[in-house]
């Protein structure tokens, strides 16, 4: 049998109270708990939106075959010394000797970035010479692009200095950055890609390890060998080099770096952000109260 409609009627109910009702008092209490402490909570952790935050990557780290290296001899104020700059060669040669040097970088994991330097250093001497103390500066060429493409010179410093006479120093470390300032977030980031060593001076003082260290240390994002594991070994033999061997891999780092959120990404980050402690207190809630059946 068909069913009809015989009759309608729409009904509509209205409830009217004062502003200093309970109801009323209510309705501001529940608007109040439920949008003014998670403002407060997202304010009091991690802000609206962060202004710096870490990321990781790995360098593209080249080698460029740039070095000084002074030996220190057994006789105080003796010492021998090499590199590769013209100029601080010709201010050394009474002292200067050409090692053999011989280097690579090898990339293990494929992915077209150098993973490590393989650095063999033979300095020829003299029998009644002695290396009692090695200082060696390795220059590379240090560069990121996840976000803002980094460029930066700088080194690694490798020291020992023994009571006894060496025939050969080993070291195995990693290359390391040092961050006093974050880095830009995009573009390009040259700021401290400066010369370590002043290569056009004519003058012995900037050839000084002091001096560079003074300046190198002047910037605000440098690089550092974290070396724990090094040897120095001792009795050389008549007529053999003294033997320099150094070990140093680039691994991936955590860098700091400046975030900048622009206008189409703030509605994104406050609904994140307040999602995410609206959760929150619904968890404490459901803590409290305990599951349902």
């Amino acid at each position: 049998m068909a069913v009809y409609e015989v009759f309608s009627h729409p009904e509509l109910r209205r409830y009217k109270t004062h502003i200093c009702s309970k109801a009323s008092i209510i309705l501001v209490v529940v608007l109040f708990v439920t949008v003014i402490p998670p403002l407060f909570v997202v304010y009091r952790s991690y802000g609206f939106w962060l202004k710096e935050g870490f990321y990781e990557e790995t360098p593209d780290i080249e080698f460029k075959r740039q070095l000084l290296l002074v030996l220190e001899l057994e006789n105080e104020g003796d010492f021998i010394t090499y590199s590769t700059y013209q100029r601080y060669n010709q201010l050394q040669q009474q002292n200067l000797r050409v090692p053999l040097i011989q280097s690579r970088e090898e990339d293990w994991n494929r992915d077209g970035k150098a993973d490590g330097l393989d650095l063999h250093l033979e300095m020829p001497l003299q029998d009644p010479e002695k290396v009692t103390g090695v200082k060696l500066i390795l220059i590379f060429q240090y560069k990121l692009f996840r976000y803002s493409t980094f460029t930066m010179e700088c080194m690694a410093y490798i020291y020992h200095d023994s009571a006894k006479a060496g025939s050969k120093y080993e070291v195995f470390g990693d290359l390391k950055m040092s961050q006093r300032t974050p880095l830009a977030h995009r573009g390009t980031d040259d700021r401290f890609d400066t010369p370590v060593v002043n290569s056009a001076s004519v003058y012995a003082k900037d050839y000084e390890f002091s001096k560079i260290f003074k300046e190198y240390t002047a910037r605000n994002v440098t690089t550092y060998l974290q070396a724990p594991y090094t040897s120095w070994i001792t009795g050389r033999g008549a007529g053999q080099p003294f033997v320099i061997s150094a070990n140093i891999t680039y691994p991936e780092e955590r860098y700091l770096q400046v975030i900048k959120i622009y206008l189409k990404q703030i509605n994104d980050v406050l609904v994140f952000r307040l999602s995410w402690n609206l959760e929150s207190l619904e968890s404490i809630d459901i803590f409290l109260k305990g599951p349902k059946n």
